[in-house]
Formats: C-alpha cells, sequence, structure tokens
C-alpha cells in the first residue's frame, strides 16, 4: 500500500541538522505514526513520503520553508518581568507556555535583566535544513475514527 491521504503511517526516523548532529531519532523507541494528509508532520517531509510504501528508506532534506518556517525576527521581544509572576529563578534558555493571540506557544528565554525578559517564540528548529533518514514500517488505511479526529491512534485506541 502506498502512502496517500488518508492512511496511516508508521515510520523510523532520524533528523540532523546540516552539522551531522542527530536532533532527534525513533531509534530505541517505537515507531512514529501519523495520519497522512492531516498536517502532523512538516509539510516538506509529508511531501516527500508521499507514495512510498512499507519498506522503502528516503534520506532527504527538508529546507526551512517547507519545515518550521525562517526564523522571524518580530517574534523575538521583550516582555515585562511581571508576567512571570511566581516564578522565581529566570534563565536564558528556559521555554515557558505563553498564551497568545494564536493560542498556546511555547516561548524561549533569551535574555534577562531587571525591568524584562526577551522571548523567542520562533520554534526552535525555525531557519534550519532538517535531514531526514527515514524508513517506512508499516501503511494502512485509516480507521474513520482517526479520520474524525485528524490524527492516527496507537494500537488499541487512543486517549485525549
Amino acid at each position: 500500500m502506498q502512502i496517500a491521504r488518508d492512511k496511516v503511517v508508521s515510520m523510523d526516523y532520524t533528523l540532523t541538522g546540516d552539522d551531522g548532529k542527530v536532533i532527534d531519532s525513533s531509534n530505541g523507541q517505537a515507531p512514529l505514526t501519523y495520519l497522512q494528509g492531516a498536517g502532523n508532520i512538516i509539510p516538506g517531509l509529508e511531501k516527500a513520503l508521499e507514495g512510498k510504501v512499507t519498506g522503502d528508506n528516503i534520506k532527504v532534506s527538508i529546507p526551512p520553508e517547507q519545515g518550521y518556517g525562517q526564523r522571524d525576527p518580530q517574534m523575538i521581544q521583550p516582555v515585562p518581568r511581571s508576567a512571570f509572576q511566581g516564578v522565581t529563578e529566570i534563565n536564558p534558555g528556559m521555554q515557558f507556555q505563553a498564551n497568545t493571540n494564536a493560542g498556546p506557544r511555547m516561548v524561549t528565554i533569551v535574555k534577562v535583566d531587571k525591568e524584562s525578559v526577551t522571548i523567542d517564540a520562533n520554534h526552535p528548529l525555525a531557519g534550519a535544513t532538517l535531514n531526514f533518514d527515514v524508513t517506512i514500517k508499516d501503511v494502512r488505511d485509516a480507521s474513520t475514527e482517526e479520520l474524525q479526529h485528524g490524527h492516527a491512534h496507537a494500537p488499541g485506541g487512543h486517549q485525549h
């Protein structure tokens, strides 16, 4: 069965940066399972997997525009320190979930001073070319429930 819209795909993968360092991998874990065409994975990888079958291995480089986008300097901004009420220690590199007009978003602390905290709301992989080494483990039809929910379910059902 070929990977196509509304198919559930299970895959093993290793993601590396342009420097060759591993960013993420399913090695030693269960395969990543997703619903093709539902936007569950980055667009460039979803497109590259279209038409592949169980057993196929592909290596593909995904440019930022088809991954997490380019870094947006406007997403780096200072916020009043008072926005972190109840947090006793704030250091660069820490991540917090912020409530934004577009919904919840992870932000990374870039700089801290007496008056403000500079946050970066870009995805940590924004601006990066993503290099995937993927082996397709299984392709199957999605269930009606999976199609309704817009994502794949683990064997034996799901928990929301």
